[in-house]
């Protein structure tokens, strides 16, 4: 297919980007590299722009016979969305908008949009379905609650098919180190611990430790980043096959505590660093686990990489790239 990506320049989105490429998909990448990097992008072509610049989305649409958009591009840092939340609204929220009226005017068919666990709020279950409630408890959860509300009401109303994932905790980087993630002043547990293996922080708070878990640190469901882009690989064959819109859960059904985390970090890279016990932050459920039997039952999904040693060696072995290439 003809595709546009936005935020392909990105984390999650490099990562897509090359496996659609792989598959030999035509690919645009739509970033504004406010926390992407030209080097991540492995195929296509990228446009530098905003989706803010309505004008200059529409510009690229009426150049290009997009069959379908993959749209990552968003701000994803919870605590900063309770500070700031307008800049989520604007960014994550009125964008979409923005996208999918580009969308609805061109009459692109197919859309796969990046969601997260977060629109589940603070759940009183631990593995959770796509069923259950939306009652997100930040700014960054409401954000994508609405888009994907947006999303359903287009699609009922017209031709447009659409597959959401709601991503758990996305880790780990391509096998080989080409790219991975580089996100500036990071705050996911893997990419933090690897930092601070690297030498790249001198330690690491965990918040928290009595909760009801069986160390009384925090579980959550840690899905490699291979693992996610393949699931998007999939959702756009799966449309292009028939399949009806649907709203799939991304993670492996079981989860690992921070501590356990941390001790896997440590045991791979050979090295101790400093941890520090702090106080719980708000907002954080004990446990949070995907209910992944319906995207295994919808696209055929299954992972290939399901083991924490994998997802944090190859988070290890991108940390020591990314910090020699910062470094030149």
């Amino acid at each position: 297919m003809k595709v546009l990506v936005t935020g392909g320049a990105g984390y999650i989105g490099s990562h897509v980007v090359k496996q659609l490429g792989e598959a030999g998909h035509d690919i645009v990448v739509y970033d504004n590299l406010s926390t992407g990097y030209k080097w991540a992008v492995t195929y296509g072509e990228l446009v530098v722009g905003d989706l803010a610049d309505v004008d200059k989305l529409d510009t690229v649409f009426a150049a290009h016979k997009f069959e379908a958009v993959l749209h990552f591009a968003a701000h994803i840092i919870v605590p900063e969305s309770v500070e700031n939340p307008l800049k989520y609204y604007r960014n994550n929220t009125r964008n979409t908008l923005n996208l999918l009226g580009v969308l609805e005017k061109y009459k692109t068919p197919y859309m796969v949009f990046s969601s997260t666990a977060a629109v589940y709020g603070m759940p009183d279950e631990k593995v959770l379905g796509e069923n259950m409630p939306l009652a997100p408890i930040n700014p960054y959860g409401a954000s994508k609650m609405m888009s994907e509300q947006m999303i359903r009401d287009l699609s009922f109303c017209s031709e447009l098919k659409h597959v959401i994932l709601r991503y758990f905790n996305v880790a780990g980087a391509d096998l080989t180190s080409r790219i991975g993630q580089a996100t500036p002043e990071a705050t996911h547990l893997i990419k933090v611990a690897c930092e601070c293996a690297s030498g790249a922080r001198e330690g690491m708070k965990v918040f928290g430790t009595d909760y009801d878990t069986r160390d009384g640190t925090c579980i959550r469901d840690y899905i490699h980043v291979d693992d996610l882009a393949k699931a998007h690989v999939m959702a756009l064959d799966y449309m292009s096959k028939g399949g009806v819109s649907e709203t799939l859960n991304c993670g492996y059904g079981r989860g690992f505590t921070v501590r356990e985390v941390i001790d896997v970090v440590k045991e791979k890279s050979g090295k101790d660093f400093s941890v520090e016990e702090v106080a719980r932050r708000a907002g954080d459920p004990d446990a949070l686990m995907a209910d992944n039997s319906r995207i295994k039952a919808v696209l055929g999904w299954q992972p290939d990489h399901d083991d924490l040693g994998v997802i944090v060696q190859s988070a290890l072995d991108w940390e020591k790239t990314w910090q020699a290439k910062k470094n030149d």
